[in-house]
Protein backbone atom coordinates (compact mmCIF):
# COMPACT_ATOMS: atom_id res chain seq x y z
CA UNK A 1 0.00 0.00 0.00
CA UNK A 2 1.34 3.40 -0.72
CA UNK A 3 2.49 5.74 1.92
CA UNK A 4 0.56 9.02 2.33
CA UNK A 5 2.60 11.71 4.11
CA UNK A 6 0.23 14.79 4.34
CA UNK A 7 1.13 17.91 5.18
CA UNK A 8 -1.83 20.35 7.05
CA UNK A 9 -0.36 23.72 7.06
CA UNK A 10 -3.81 25.31 9.11
CA UNK A 11 -3.96 28.80 9.59
CA UNK A 12 -0.45 29.21 8.42
CA UNK A 13 0.98 31.15 5.49
CA UNK A 14 0.07 33.97 2.84
CA UNK A 15 -0.13 33.50 -0.44
CA UNK A 16 3.66 34.69 -1.20
CA UNK A 17 4.94 32.12 1.81
CA UNK A 18 2.71 29.58 0.40
CA UNK A 19 3.66 29.23 -3.27
CA UNK A 20 7.91 29.96 -1.91
CA UNK A 21 7.46 26.61 0.86
CA UNK A 22 5.71 24.71 -2.70
CA UNK A 23 8.06 25.80 -5.14
CA UNK A 24 10.63 24.31 -3.04
CA UNK A 25 9.13 21.35 -2.25
CA UNK A 26 8.13 20.67 -5.90
CA UNK A 27 11.93 21.81 -7.08
CA UNK A 28 12.78 18.45 -4.72
CA UNK A 29 10.24 16.10 -6.08
CA UNK A 30 10.59 17.16 -9.73
CA UNK A 31 12.17 13.71 -10.68
CA UNK A 32 9.40 12.22 -8.42
CA UNK A 33 8.50 11.34 -4.50
CA UNK A 34 10.68 8.34 -2.71
CA UNK A 35 9.29 5.37 -3.92
CA UNK A 36 5.94 4.36 -3.09
CA UNK A 37 4.65 7.26 -1.27
CA UNK A 38 2.36 10.13 -1.86
CA UNK A 39 2.61 13.86 -0.64
CA UNK A 40 -0.57 15.92 0.00
CA UNK A 41 -0.84 19.40 1.28
CA UNK A 42 -3.63 20.82 2.87
CA UNK A 43 -2.79 24.33 2.26
CA UNK A 44 -5.48 27.35 3.46
CA UNK A 45 -8.09 28.29 1.07
CA UNK A 46 -6.00 31.24 0.04
CA UNK A 47 -3.14 29.03 -1.09
CA UNK A 48 -4.42 26.43 -2.87
CA UNK A 49 -4.43 27.67 -6.14
CA UNK A 50 -0.76 29.48 -5.66
CA UNK A 51 0.05 25.79 -4.28
CA UNK A 52 -1.20 23.82 -6.96
CA UNK A 53 0.46 25.98 -9.81
CA UNK A 54 3.92 25.54 -8.30
CA UNK A 55 3.49 21.49 -7.74
CA UNK A 56 1.67 21.10 -11.31
CA UNK A 57 3.12 18.47 -13.35
CA UNK A 58 5.24 16.80 -10.07
CA UNK A 59 4.27 13.29 -9.78
CA UNK A 60 3.56 11.75 -6.61
CA UNK A 61 2.70 15.70 -4.84
CA UNK A 62 -1.42 16.67 -4.70
CA UNK A 63 -2.75 19.23 -2.96
CA UNK A 64 -6.06 19.53 -0.74
CA UNK A 65 -8.40 21.34 1.19
CA UNK A 66 -8.57 21.92 4.81
CA UNK A 67 -12.41 22.13 5.44
CA UNK A 68 -15.35 22.65 3.22
CA UNK A 69 -18.89 23.06 3.01
CA UNK A 70 -21.21 20.59 1.71
CA UNK A 71 -23.33 22.19 -0.60
CA UNK A 72 -22.57 23.66 -4.28
CA UNK A 73 -23.28 27.07 -3.42
CA UNK A 74 -25.86 28.98 -1.51
CA UNK A 75 -26.12 31.32 1.21
CA UNK A 76 -23.66 30.34 3.33
CA UNK A 77 -21.46 33.31 4.05
CA UNK A 78 -18.04 32.40 5.61
CA UNK A 79 -18.16 28.88 3.85
CA UNK A 80 -16.62 27.51 0.94
CA UNK A 81 -18.02 24.77 -1.75
CA UNK A 82 -15.85 21.75 -3.34
CA UNK A 83 -16.59 22.59 -6.77
CA UNK A 84 -14.65 26.13 -5.36
CA UNK A 85 -12.11 24.26 -4.02
CA UNK A 86 -11.95 21.77 -7.30
CA UNK A 87 -11.50 25.78 -9.48
CA UNK A 88 -8.41 26.36 -7.27
CA UNK A 89 -6.58 22.97 -7.84
CA UNK A 90 -7.38 20.73 -4.81
CA UNK A 91 -8.06 16.93 -5.20
CA UNK A 92 -8.18 16.06 -1.39
CA UNK A 93 -10.31 17.05 1.07
CA UNK A 94 -9.66 17.24 4.56
CA UNK A 95 -13.11 15.95 7.31
CA UNK A 96 -13.43 15.55 11.05
CA UNK A 97 -9.94 17.23 11.85
CA UNK A 98 -9.71 17.59 15.93
CA UNK A 99 -9.56 21.37 15.46
CA UNK A 100 -13.11 20.94 13.66
CA UNK A 101 -14.74 19.34 15.97
CA UNK A 102 -13.29 20.93 19.29
CA UNK A 103 -12.96 23.89 18.31
CA UNK A 104 -15.45 24.67 16.22
CA UNK A 105 -18.19 22.28 17.79
CA UNK A 106 -18.72 20.16 14.28
CA UNK A 107 -21.06 17.03 15.15
CA UNK A 108 -20.65 13.39 14.35
CA UNK A 109 -23.47 14.03 11.86
CA UNK A 110 -22.14 17.16 10.18
CA UNK A 111 -18.70 15.31 9.46
CA UNK A 112 -20.66 12.31 8.24
CA UNK A 113 -22.36 14.69 5.74
CA UNK A 114 -19.32 15.77 4.71
CA UNK A 115 -17.75 12.86 3.94
CA UNK A 116 -20.33 11.66 1.63
CA UNK A 117 -20.24 15.06 0.57
CA UNK A 118 -17.17 15.17 -0.91
CA UNK A 119 -16.58 11.41 -1.91
CA UNK A 120 -20.08 12.10 -4.19
CA UNK A 121 -18.22 14.66 -5.48
CA UNK A 122 -15.14 13.16 -6.67
CA UNK A 123 -12.84 14.03 -4.28
CA UNK A 124 -10.21 11.61 -2.57
CA UNK A 125 -11.28 12.30 1.36
CA UNK A 126 -9.08 11.87 4.43
CA UNK A 127 -11.19 11.79 7.51
CA UNK A 128 -9.71 12.67 10.66
CA UNK A 129 -10.64 10.11 13.97
CA UNK A 130 -9.08 10.36 17.71
CA UNK A 131 -10.00 10.21 21.12
CA UNK A 132 -9.13 13.04 24.00
CA UNK A 133 -6.29 12.77 26.65
CA UNK A 134 -9.82 11.97 29.29
CA UNK A 135 -11.34 9.50 26.76
CA UNK A 136 -7.98 7.48 26.69
CA UNK A 137 -7.81 7.51 30.63
CA UNK A 138 -10.92 6.31 31.09
CA UNK A 139 -10.64 3.49 28.53
CA UNK A 140 -12.72 4.81 26.09
CA UNK A 141 -10.88 4.35 22.60
CA UNK A 142 -12.65 1.67 20.83
CA UNK A 143 -15.93 3.61 22.02
CA UNK A 144 -14.85 7.08 20.54
CA UNK A 145 -12.65 5.35 17.12
CA UNK A 146 -16.05 3.24 16.83
CA UNK A 147 -18.61 5.91 16.73
CA UNK A 148 -16.58 8.50 14.68
CA UNK A 149 -15.90 5.69 11.60
CA UNK A 150 -19.45 4.00 12.35
CA UNK A 151 -21.43 7.93 11.72
CA UNK A 152 -19.01 8.49 8.57
CA UNK A 153 -19.05 5.36 6.70
CA UNK A 154 -22.40 3.28 7.72
CA UNK A 155 -24.63 5.98 6.01
CA UNK A 156 -22.61 5.49 2.54
CA UNK A 157 -24.99 4.35 -0.41
CA UNK A 158 -23.47 1.08 -1.52
CA UNK A 159 -21.66 2.55 -4.33
CA UNK A 160 -19.76 4.80 -2.41
CA UNK A 161 -18.80 2.24 -0.51
CA UNK A 162 -17.27 0.24 -3.72
CA UNK A 163 -15.40 3.41 -4.32
CA UNK A 164 -13.55 3.92 -1.32
CA UNK A 165 -10.73 1.78 -2.52
CA UNK A 166 -7.63 4.80 -3.63
CA UNK A 167 -10.22 7.51 -2.43
CA UNK A 168 -10.28 7.67 1.31
CA UNK A 169 -8.08 7.56 3.93
CA UNK A 170 -7.83 7.71 7.92
CA UNK A 171 -6.08 9.93 9.77
CA UNK A 172 -5.61 8.56 13.40
CA UNK A 173 -4.66 11.74 15.56
CA UNK A 174 -4.58 11.73 19.47
CA UNK A 175 -6.47 14.93 20.33
CA UNK A 176 -3.75 15.16 23.07
CA UNK A 177 -0.44 14.72 21.11
CA UNK A 178 -1.83 17.31 18.40
CA UNK A 179 0.62 20.09 19.20
CA UNK A 180 1.78 19.35 22.35
CA UNK A 181 5.22 17.80 21.38
CA UNK A 182 3.35 14.86 23.03
CA UNK A 183 3.46 11.86 20.38
CA UNK A 184 1.56 8.45 21.40
CA UNK A 185 4.42 5.51 22.06
CA UNK A 186 4.70 2.98 19.41
CA UNK A 187 2.30 0.80 21.75
CA UNK A 188 -0.09 2.86 21.75
CA UNK A 189 -0.14 3.81 18.08
CA UNK A 190 -0.11 0.00 17.75
CA UNK A 191 -3.30 -0.21 19.55
CA UNK A 192 -5.53 2.46 17.96
CA UNK A 193 -4.46 1.28 14.36
CA UNK A 194 -5.31 -1.86 15.36
CA UNK A 195 -8.88 -1.32 16.66
CA UNK A 196 -9.25 1.70 13.64
CA UNK A 197 -8.68 -1.47 11.03
CA UNK A 198 -10.82 -3.77 13.09
CA UNK A 199 -13.89 -1.26 13.16
CA UNK A 200 -13.14 -0.66 9.41
CA UNK A 201 -13.42 -4.48 8.96
CA UNK A 202 -16.86 -4.50 10.89
CA UNK A 203 -18.32 -1.85 8.97
CA UNK A 204 -16.37 -2.47 5.05
CA UNK A 205 -15.75 -5.87 5.27
CA UNK A 206 -12.22 -6.73 2.91
CA UNK A 207 -12.34 -3.50 1.78
CA UNK A 208 -10.97 -2.27 5.02
CA UNK A 209 -7.77 -3.71 3.88
CA UNK A 210 -7.14 -1.09 1.47
CA UNK A 211 -7.69 1.72 2.85
CA UNK A 212 -4.72 3.81 4.37
CA UNK A 213 -4.54 4.51 8.08
CA UNK A 214 -2.20 7.55 8.91
CA UNK A 215 -0.95 8.45 12.67
CA UNK A 216 -1.13 12.79 13.19
CA UNK A 217 0.30 14.06 16.61
CA UNK A 218 3.61 16.02 16.71
CA UNK A 219 4.46 13.81 14.05
CA UNK A 220 8.88 15.54 13.32
CA UNK A 221 11.69 14.62 11.18
CA UNK A 222 13.50 12.41 13.81
CA UNK A 223 10.25 10.53 15.12
CA UNK A 224 8.54 10.01 11.37
CA UNK A 225 10.62 6.99 10.31
CA UNK A 226 9.78 4.78 13.09
CA UNK A 227 6.13 5.85 13.72
CA UNK A 228 5.57 4.87 9.48
CA UNK A 229 7.19 1.47 9.92
CA UNK A 230 5.08 0.48 12.89
CA UNK A 231 2.21 -2.05 11.69
CA UNK A 232 -0.75 -0.52 10.39
CA UNK A 233 0.74 2.91 9.72
CA UNK A 234 0.18 3.52 5.88
CA UNK A 235 1.77 7.27 6.69
CA UNK A 236 1.69 10.46 8.75
CA UNK A 237 -0.26 13.77 8.78
CA UNK A 238 1.85 16.15 10.02
CA UNK A 239 1.25 19.92 11.17
CA UNK A 240 3.61 22.37 12.38
CA UNK A 241 7.15 20.02 11.08
CA UNK A 242 5.29 20.47 7.46
CA UNK A 243 5.52 24.26 7.21
CA UNK A 244 9.12 24.03 6.35
CA UNK A 245 10.08 22.65 3.16
CA UNK A 246 13.08 20.77 4.32
CA UNK A 247 11.38 19.36 7.76
CA UNK A 248 8.46 17.86 5.54
CA UNK A 249 10.63 16.36 2.99
CA UNK A 250 12.78 14.75 5.70
CA UNK A 251 9.82 13.25 6.88
CA UNK A 252 8.55 12.42 3.60
CA UNK A 253 11.95 10.62 2.98
CA UNK A 254 12.02 8.74 6.50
Amino acid sequence: MQKIIAANWKMFKTRPQAAQTAAELALALRTGTPKGRLAVVFAPFTDIAVVADAVAGVDGLAVGGQNFYPEDQGAFTGEISPAMLRDAGAQWLLTGHSERRHVFGETDALVARKTAYGLEKGFKVMLCVGETLEEREAGRLGEVLGRQLRSALEPLAADARAQLAGNFAIAYEPVWAIGTGRVAGPAEVLDAHAVTRGILAEILGATARELPILYGGSVKPDNAGALVDLDNVDGLLVGGASLEAKSFLQILGA
